[in-house]
Parts: C-alpha cells; structure tokens; sequence
C-alpha cells in the first residue's frame, strides 16, 4: 500500500513550483502543483493532500481566501496549510495563525528549515489523528457503559416482578389467578430474553467498531517510526 505523504504546493511563480516538486520528490513526497487559488481548491478537491504549502499573495484567489474556504468545509479544514509570503509582517503571522494556519514561513527561505516544518507539521497531525481514534474509542466505551447501565436496570426490574409471580404462586394464589400469573410470568421471561438479545448485539457492534478504530490506531513509541516511513524517510 502507498502511504507516501501527498504535499501540494501552490505559488504562482513557477520557478518556485518546479524547485519544490523537485526537492520534495526526491525526499519521497508525492507533490500536485498549483499556480493560483482557484487551481488549488479543484486540486484539494482531486489531490487529497496531506499537507498544502501556499503563497500569500496569488492572482483569480489570494492564498487568505484559500484557507477561508478550506478552513470552513468540515471535509478539509483539518489538512495542515504551511503559508509562504516575501512580508514578515506580524499582523499578518497573527492573522494566519488565527484562520487555523500550520505555521508562516517568510521568504527568502532555507528549504532545510522548510523541510524540517513540513515534518513537524505531519507529525502534529499524525498526533491529532491517533487523540481522535483514542477519543472515538472512549466514546464507544462510555455509550456501551450507558447502555449496559440502562439494561441491567430493567433486568432488576424484570427479575423483581418475576419472584413477585412466584411468589404469588408459591403460597397458593386462587385457580383463577394461575392463568393470568403464567401469562405474566410469561411475558418477564420474554422481555428479559429480548434485553439479553439487544445488550448482545449491542456489545458485539461495539467491539467491532473498536477493532476497527484500533487497526487505525499506533502506540505512542511507534508513532515517529511510522511517520517516517510513511513520508518514506528509511
């Protein structure tokens, strides 16, 4: 399976697109290229990247308006942007990191230092990932905890009503109670069957949402392992 990590730039100068693609590909990123905000969006889209490196300023769309629009759709804000702008201007840094940006980096650049941000970018994400599987999997445990809860209470309940029919039974109860005792009787039995049934398959669709989300999930020593052989590093 390729778990290379997909990065797309976006500058509207080419040169620097071409000095990008080819850096990071030899690294063993998979890189999409765009040259305006506009291009970047239908790339977003098509792409799916990992990780999107943008220029401010950009013609048809400036890169503020990117972010705007993928900061508001619940199916990309959560993609890393690293932001690239020839002004180092700390209302603009603050700006940025207020709409949700990754990190600023003013030009001209040191692609080391670049390179060394898009990994501490991947790996925070990596890190976000694995707390949301860990939540998903405490959600499941507390909503089956709810669950199991709720059906022990009617359980009691069931039982309780039951030992009052037998009861009622045991110490000789007129013949023309019997018939409607063993319909009750009857009818407890059954509702606990069915509260047996539903707490089941209750358990058994929780642990297998479990097991899924735990394929998903890696242990917090193997975590920088897995990254970077995803971003195929070793």
């Amino acid at each position: 399976m390729n778990t290379r990590k997909k990065i797309l730039v976006v500058d509207d100068e080419e040169i620097n697109l071409e000095f990008f693609e080819v850096m990071l590909s030899k690294l063993g990123f998979v890189v999409e290229k765009a040259t305006d905000g506009v291009e970047a969006l239908e790339q977003v889209k098509r792409f799916s990247p990992d990780l999107i490196i943008l220029d401010v300023i950009m013609p048809r769309m400036s890169g503020w308006e990117v972010i705007k629009t993928l900061k508001a759709d619940p199916k990309y804000r959560e993609i890393p942007i690293i932001m690239l702008s020839a002004l180092d201007d700390v209302k603009e840094k603050v700006e940025g990191f207020e709409l949700g940006i990754e990190d600023y980096i003013t030009k001209p650049y040191n692609f080391s230092e670049v390179l060394a941000r898009i990994r501490a970018a991947l790996r925070n994400r990596e890190l976000y990932n694995q707390i949301a599987v860990r939540e998903s999997r405490l959600g499941l445990a507390e909503e089956l905890s709810a669950d199991v809860k709720n059906n022990l209470l009617d359980f009691v309940k069931s039982i309780d009503e039951l030992d009052e029919a037998i009861t009622l039974i045991s110490e000789g109860s007129a013949v023309e109670d019997l018939p409607r005792l063993l319909v009750l009787l009857t009818e407890k039995t059954g509702s606990v069957r069915r509260h047996i049934a539903e707490l089941d398959a209750r358990i058994e669709k929780t642990v297998a949402e479990w097991e899924n989300l735990k394929k998903g999930e890696i242990g917090i020593g193997n975590l920088e392992n897995h990254i970077r052989r995803s971003m195929s590093q070793e």
